[in-house]
């Protein structure tokens, strides 16, 4: 799409000579031929080494844009965006491609396989799931009925994903414009499951805006877990039913969230971390601890903040 295109869709104004964009991308991956945003002032420190051809920012952060760039002025950035991406969705279906179906791999009947999907030796798919394009999923693993597994999703070896999970739908991400309504943002990143893991029945995994959700080597979780987009499960973190990740959070390794926890986004929890039970991430959280409550404590802290007060309950 041309930028003078894009420019008149969005309302924007841009000088300099007319750019063929060819996707949408993120400050610190965008490319040559790319047209990229920054939404925030938190942001903008990555602009000056952005290689985008085309960055859309409102005018604060006009000077900010390098030579190598145009400068896209707008109002709203994240609402341009937001109303560009559908614009660059990727399709939701691609040309045919053939499949490659290891000979020992079963799969039942009543299986949808997409176009370019690779199954793996010895893996066994049962009846109902729904494997989109350019889906690939590794060997001795098993995936149980009516999982969704979205295009362009990774599956390692050795995984099982149990019943009606959904592996790589889009993400819970809205622009939103001056009188209320909310524009949705088309995703165009995907879902990778590293090796030896397990996914719980009727837990969602989203797909990142631009990069990959990931879930690393031997994590597991549990059934009715939401992970949202562009966050990442450490290796061998265990995740128990109910919890509710937002997006760009980060486990690090062996954390171990209870149930109906849930976290904020763009947080980070440390390795070897502990998460009580329906506590509320609100902040990030250095690793080897335990942690409960909301607003959360350490522990020891949130223990003896309830005996505080089940004293003074006693007392009135």
């Amino acid at each position: 799409m041309k930028l003078s295109e894009i420019a008149k869709k969005i309302a924007a104004n841009f000088s300099g000579a007319d750019l063929e964009i060819s996707a949408l991308n993120s400050l610190k991956n965008a490319k040559s031929g790319e047209l990229s945003y920054c939404d925030s002032p938190k942001n903008a420190k990555f602009i000056s080494e952005c290689k985008a051809s085309a960055i859309l920012v409102n005018k604060d952060a006009l000077n900010l844009v390098p030579d190598t760039a145009v400068a896209v002025v707008c109002d709203n950035p994240h609402l341009a965006f937001a109303i560009l991406s559908k614009d660059f969705a990727k399709p939701l279906f691609n040309e045919p491609k053939p499949s490659q179906i290891a000979q020992s791999a079963k799969i039942m009947p009543n299986v949808y396989i997409g176009s370019n999907v690779k199954v793996g030796e010895n893996t066994i798919i049962m009846a109902g799931a729904f494997l989109g394009d350019n889906v690939s999923i590794g060997k001795n693993c098993i995936i149980h009925p009516n999982v969704v597994i979205y295009n362009d999703s990774l599956i390692g070896d050795e995984c099982h994903l149990n019943a009606n999970c959904v592996i790589g739908s889009d993400g819970f991400g809205y622009a939103h414009t001056a009188t209320g309504e909310h524009v949705k943002i088309y995703h165009n990143g995907n879902v990778v499951l590293e090796d030896f893991v397990e996914i719980g029945a009727c837990t969602t995994i989203d797909r990142g805006v631009f990069e990959s959700t990931i879930v690393k080597k031997y994590a597991k979780i549990d059934n009715l877990v939401q992970i949202g987009h562009n966050c990442e499960v450490g290796y061998a973190s265990i995740i128990v039913s109910q919890v509710g990740l937002a997006g760009s959070t980060k486990l690090g390794r062996n954390v171990v969230m209870g149930g109906q926890a849930g976290s904020g986004g763009h947080l980070s929890i440390g390795d070897f971390a502990q998460v009580a039970a329906r506590a509320g991430v609100s902040k990030s959280l250095a690793g080897g601890k335990k942690y409960a409550g909301h607003p959360i404590n350490e522990l020891g802290e949130h223990l003896k903040i309830q005996a505080k007060l089940m004293r003074l309950a006693k007392k009135s």
